[in-house]
């Protein structure tokens, strides 16, 4: 899967900027509105890639920690050299018997790589990608490895992917599709399945909505990651 292909000069210069860096070891009625600005893929990246949904598809999940035991953490030592702190953090619970820690922390330090990556690129694909579960785990990456980017953790938390969001997960405020496919459709309903507010669009450019206090639930297909605009959430 892969992002929908949004503005060539925009690509392009995502293309400059990530190949330059290298690789290491990632309105009032509730109507659509919609701006002409696109979106570098993160496709276009030469970093681990973070690919972006095709039309109609949908979002992958993050991916589950494994159900394997897992090694004390007074195993938790590496071949040659050491662990620092926080990659012992990073590590605890989460090394299955019999693997190499190090391993583990390699997929930790690759999320931490495709986030500084996208970033530099635009940092709401960055966002986005954690929204919508193309970068799994971030949040105890960020948290160990790299908490210079705890920002766009935070802000991904307040956003919505694609899918069925209802209660308390429904939060009131501004939102931006950034980066969607030309089939993006959505729907907000209250009390009783009140249709409040719904639109779809086919130009694959960003599109913005607002949902209402009034709001019970709220469902995207074909939008990728919805990310919310100033303070609300």
């Amino acid at each position: 899967m892969r992002y929908p292909f949004l503005a060539g000069a925009a690509v392009a210069l995502a293309t400059a900027v990530l190949a330059g860096c290298g690789s290491s070891g990632g309105s009032g009625d509730g109507g659509k509105e919609e701006t002409a600005g696109g979106k570098p893929s993160a496709a276009s990246s030469p970093a681990p890639s973070v690919a972006g949904p095709a039309a109609g598809s949908r979002t992958p999940q993050p991916q589950k920690p494994s159900a394997a035991p897992k090694a004390p953490a007074g195993d938790i030592t590496p071949a040659t050299g050491s662990f620092t702190k926080k990659q012992k953090e990073y590590l605890t619970d989460r090394v299955p018997k019999g693997m190499d820690p190090a391993a583990v922390l390699q997929t930790g330090q690759e999320t931490c790589d495709r986030l500084r990556y996208l970033v530099k690129a635009d940092r709401e694909i960055a966002v986005g990608a954690i929204v919508s579960g193309e970068i799994a785990d971030a949040e105890p990456a960020v948290a160990h490895l790299c908490p210079q980017n705890q920002d766009l953790v935070d802000e991904a938390a307040r956003g919505y992917a694609d899918g069925t969001h209802e209660g308390a997960k429904v939060r009131p405020g501004r939102y931006t599709a950034a980066s969607p496919t030309k089939a993006c459709s959505w729907q907000v309903t209250g009390e009783k399945g009140k249709a409040l507010l719904s639109g779809s669009s086919d130009t694959g450019k960003r599109v913005s909505i607002t949902v209402p206090e009034s709001a019970r639930a709220f469902t995207s297909t074909g939008c990728y990651a919805w990310l919310p605009q100033g303070d609300n959430g």
